[in-house]
């Protein structure tokens, strides 16, 4: 047997030690972990209230122009996002619902810009239909068939498209937060209206997800799963399950003691209720002025004191609830980057209509065809931001 000669850990074969390829890359692996996002583990999951604060600024930026080369940017965007982040929960599988939904809304839309007509003058006569006449003091500026134009349709279109992009925005919400966990984030005094919002938001997610279930169900036995008689035999169903689905969720809220409060002074339910009134009141006030010219002056302090009486209202109508947060999550600096990005596409697309209005609302008289505007745009592609700084799902990260 030979001597242990001066290799690592006495091993004499020069061919056994660990070379920089072994170290080097464990090294690299484990340097380059610290810069890529980690793995979604219950403790670092990101705040499902920072999702739906991305999305919401991802809609508001799609309420602000009507070009639809903007709206593709920001469908493109929320959709990239969610198929980097979305899990294999039954509610991720919604943005497809959604994304069909909103485009069956511009169809729609160009319907009925064709069937009812449109306000929009026009020179490009597409063709005409017969036209209906109808009593002017029953439908002012409402007419059945006529001449369609291109300028009223590609006008149809910005609009339909404009109210589709909202659409996949909340949709891309619903795919990536979890709806258990937002009703947990949510102050105790909005936890009773807060279950109500949550059941509805869920209700469309879990529908979609029976749907697939029992489509393909019906694919194994060997039956058909398109046509009017596969969708009433499908709809039955699954209006089953979502009735049954909701008895459970009533009695495990019964179980669990929900809308039971605990005894506060009068004195103090008082002060909450003025607190909450007169905030929302003054919110109100807040927003009108801002949105008028003649109040600027006074709008925003009005909704800033607004703003606080509804908080201090909330925090003192919290006192009425007795329960408790498991492991409650954490608003982390990856919960910032993901709201914060969101923030930044509404504020640059709002600070861009008020500098350059034209570009985010083409002109449809006469008819041109949209520009992309160059920053605007790519303040859009902020929103990307969460694709590559939130934690990684689990079936991600295994490949």
């Amino acid at each position: 047997m030979p001597p242990a000669g001066p290799g690592p850990a006495g091993q004499a074969d020069p061919a056994s030690w660990p070379t920089y390829e072994t170290y080097g890359s464990s090294y690299e692996k484990s340097r380059g972990s610290r810069v890529a996002p980690p793995q979604a583990r219950r403790g670092n999951a990101l705040h499902a209230g920072a999702w739906w604060l991305w999305a919401l600024g991802l809609a508001t930026a799609a309420s602000r122009t009507t070009n639809p080369l903007l709206l593709g940017l920001i469908v493109g965007v929320a959709g990239y996002v969610v198929a980097a982040r979305r899990t294999t929960a039954p509610w991720a599988r919604s943005y497809g619902a959604f994304l069909r939904l909103g485009l069956f809304v511009v169809a729609l839309r160009l319907v009925f810009s064709v069937l009812l007509g449109s306000p929009i003058p026009g020179s490009h006569t597409l063709f005409a239909l017969p036209e209906v006449p109808l009593p002017a003091w029953a439908a002012q500026g409402i007419r059945l068939g006529g001449r369609v134009t291109a300028e009223q349709l590609v006008f149809a279109f910005y609009d339909g498209a404009k109210l589709a992009a909202l659409l996949v925005c909340v949709g891309a919400a619903n795919a990536l937060a979890n709806p258990a966990r937002l009703l947990k984030s949510l102050p105790a005094a909005l936890y009773e209206a807060g279950v109500a919002v949550v059941v509805a938001m869920t209700f469309a997610p879990n529908m979609v997800a029976d749907v697939a279930r029992l489509r393909t169900a019906r694919r194994l036995r060997g039956r058909p799963t398109g046509g009017i008689k596969a969708v009433l035999q499908i709809g039955l169903p699954v209006l089953e399950g979502a009735l049954e689905r909701s008895v459970a969720v009533a009695a495990s809220m019964d179980a669990r003691g929900y809308g039971r409060t605990a005894h506060v002074p009068s004195a103090v339910r008082h002060t909450t209720n003025a607190l909450t009134l007169g905030g929302l009141l003054g919110m109100c006030a807040g927003t009108y002025g801002l949105l008028a010219a003649e109040g600027a002056a006074y709008g925003l302090p009005v909704l800033l004191i607004g703003l606080v009486l509804a908080l201090a209202g909330l925090r003192l109508g919290g006192r009425r609830s007795i329960r408790t947060r498991y492991r409650p999550d954490r608003w982390g600096g990856r919960a910032w980057l993901v709201a914060g990005s969101g923030a930044a596409v509404a504020a640059a697309l709002v600070y861009a209509g008020s500098v350059a209005p034209g570009a985010l609302h083409p002109g449809v008289v006469p008819l041109a065809a949209p520009t992309l505007p160059l920053w605007p745009a790519a303040a859009i592609l902020i929103g990307l931001l969460p694709a590559f700084v939130a934690p990684v799902p689990p079936k991600e990260a295994s490949q």
